[in-house]
C-alpha cells in the first residue's frame, strides 16, 4: 500500500512537472518572439511567423492571430487525428499566445535583425525543447503537417519543411529577400537549440575497432578507459574470414585516449568512430546516477 502511494505521488509529481515545462518553455516562446522576432519583422516559420506577417501587413494584433489559428487547428487535428495530442499541449496552444499578448509591450531587445534570428531563434528553440520535455507541444503548424503527413505520402519531417519553407516564402514577398534569409537563419538556430535541450551538451562516441590484437585492446579499454564494451563477431566481406569487433561508448574526454591506446596497440587497427546523440541503460548512464553498474 505504502509504495503505490509512492508511486501515485511520483505521478503526480512528474505530471505537475510537465505542466510547468510547457508553461516556462511556452513563457520563454513568447518573450523571444516579442523582443526578437516580431520588432525586426523575422517570420521563421510557424504560427507566429504567420502572425508577423499578418502584422506586418494588416497590423493585426499578433497574439490574436495566433489563437486564431492555433485553436482551430487543435480542433482539426482532434477530428483527424484523434485526441492523441493531451490536455497539455492545449495548455501550450492557448498559453503561448496569452503570454504574447501580455508581454506586446515589452521594449525590444535589439532591432539588429542578425542579432535578432541568432538570439530569437534560440529564444524559441529553448522554449519549446523546455515544452518538448513535458511531452507536449504549442500545436500550430506541427498539427496541420501531421495532417498534410496524413492525406499525402510526404513524410512528417518534409512536411513540417513545406510548412514554414511556404512562410519564409511568404515572408520574402511581404518584406524583402533579406528578411526571409535571416528568417532561415532563426529556423536553423531554433532546430540546433532544440536538439541540444532534448540530447543536452553531453554527446558521446560510440567506437568500432576491427583489430589483429583484439583481446589487448579489449583489456586495455576495461582496465584503462573503464568502460564496458561489446564483442560483435564479423566477417571480412573480401576474405569472408572472421574477425572480431568491438564496439564501445565513450565519453568525448574519454575519446582522446581511447583513439591514443588503440594507436598505438595497433596502428593498422581499423576504427570508425559515430557520434551517440544519447545513451542509456546499465553501464552507462547507471554509473553516473550511482545505480549498481
Amino acid at each position: 500500500m505504502k509504495r503505490n502511494q509512492q508511486n501515485v505521488g511520483v505521478k503526480a509529481f512528474e505530471k505537475l512537472l510537465n505542466y510547468l515545462y510547457v508553461i516556462i518553455g511556452s513563457s520563454i516562446v513568447a518573450i523571444a518572439f516579442n523582443v526578437f522576432l516580431l520588432p525586426n519583422q523575422i517570420a521563421s516559420g510557424g504560427v507566429s511567423g504567420i502572425s508577423t506577417i499578418l502584422h506586418g501587413v494588416w497590423n493585426l494584433e499578433p497574439a490574436y492571430v495566433q489563437w486564431a489559428l492555433n485553436i482551430p487547428l487543435f480542433i482539426a487535428g482532434i477530428l483527424v487525428l484523434g485526441f492523441q495530442f493531451g490536455i497539455k499541449t492545449l495548455v501550450g496552444t492557448v498559453f503561448l499566445p496569452f503570454v504574447v499578448y501580455l508581454t506586446k509591450d515589452v521594449e525590444p531587445w535589439t532591432m539588429n535583425p542578425l542579432l535578432a534570428s541568432l538570439f530569437g531563434g534560440i529564444g524559441v528553440g529553448l522554449g519549446l525543447g523546455i515544452v518538448f520535455r513535458g511531452n507536449a507541444s504549442t500545436g500550430g503548424t506541427d498539427l496541420a503537417a501531421q495532417i498534410l503527413s496524413k492525406y499525402t505520402n510526404i513524410s512528417l519531417g518534409k512536411s513540417v519543411a513545406i510548412i514554414d519553407g511556404l512562410i519564409v516564402l511568404m515572408a520574402m514577398v511581404v518584406f524583402d529577400i533579406e528578411k526571409g534569409l535571416f528568417a532561415l537563419i532563426g529556423l536553423f538556430v531554433t532546430s540546433k537549440t532544440i536538439d541540444l535541450v532534448q540530447i543536452g551538451w553531453n554527446r558521446s562516441k560510440m567506437v568500432l575497432i576491427i583489430t589483429n590484437d583484439e583481446e589487448e585492446v579489449r583489456q586495455t579499454i576495461l582496465t584503462k578507459i573503464d568502460r564496458g564494451l561489446t564483442r560483435i563477431e564479423a566477417y571480412g566481406g573480401y576474405t569472408n574470414t572472421q574477425r572480431p569487433m568491438l564496439m564501445a561508448v565513450v565519453d568525448q574526454t574519454q575519446f582522446t585516449n581511447l583513439k591514443q591506446i588503440v594507436k598505438a596497440i595497433d596502428p593498422y587497427a581499423f576504427v570508425i568512430v559515430v557520434d551517440a546523440s544519447e545513451v542509456l541503460g546499465r553501464g552507462f548512464t547507471a554509473a553516473k546516477e550511482g545505480l549498481p553498474k
